[in-house]
Order: structure tokens, then sequence, then C-alpha cells
């Protein structure tokens, strides 16, 4: 099983989770699919675009849950990044767990990545 994350505000997601499905957050709306990292990149898509926030989930999800649905495209540098071109159901998440700040204001995610 391969693992890929979605960091997402916890109102955000538990609001997805009263109605069963995760739709995006604004800037997956805005791009027509729902945006997510490998563990290898969690901590890069952090950095650059949730830096200092706090409330935020770290949701796992198995990248063979989505079949074609899900798709390898180039991003950053062109490292491939996987997108999902579809709802996601709530009840997929493999884990949600908290992410906590670091002591240097950077998210913190010893022991989230399994």
């Amino acid at each position: 099983m391969s693992l890929i994350y979605k960091i997402v505000p916890a109102g955000l997601w538990r609001s997805a989770e009263s109605r069963g499905v995760f739709e995006g957050a604004p800037v997956d709306l805005a791009d027509g699919f729902i945006h997510f990292s490998t563990a290898g990149q969690v901590q890069e898509t952090a950095d650059k675009h949730f830096a200092g926030e706090r409330g935020l989930l770290l949701v796992a999800l198995a990248a063979e849950d989505f079949g074609a649905d899900l798709r390898w495209e180039k991003s950053r540098g062109g490292a491939l990044f996987p997108h999902l071109y579809a709802p996601l159901k709530t009840s997929a998440a493999r884990a949600v767990r908290e992410i906590p700040l670091g002591a240097d204001g950077r998210h913190d995610f010893t022991g989230l990545l399994s």
C-alpha cells in the first residue's frame, strides 16, 4: 500500500466528515483537483503553503484506493505529485492526525508518516 497525504485545516475536514465527502480546500476547488503529497513531499508542502499555521490535520490515504481518478502529475521542480480528480469519501482515510508545530515554528511530522 502506498500512502499519500492531505494537509487540511481541522474545521474543514471535520465538516467534510459530517457530510461523508471532502470536495477540497479552496485551492483544490480552484485547480479542479484535490492536491496530495507523498511522505517525502509533505514537509515541503507544509513549509510552502501552511507555514506557522495551527489547527491542521494530516490525512493519510492509500493511493491504490482511487484507481484512475488519481493522477501523478508534474509540479514543483518537475516532481510528480498525486492529484485526485474526484470527491474524496472521508471514510477512505486510513489515519487522521493533528500536526503539531515544533519549537522552530515548522510542522513536525515525526511519527505521523506511517
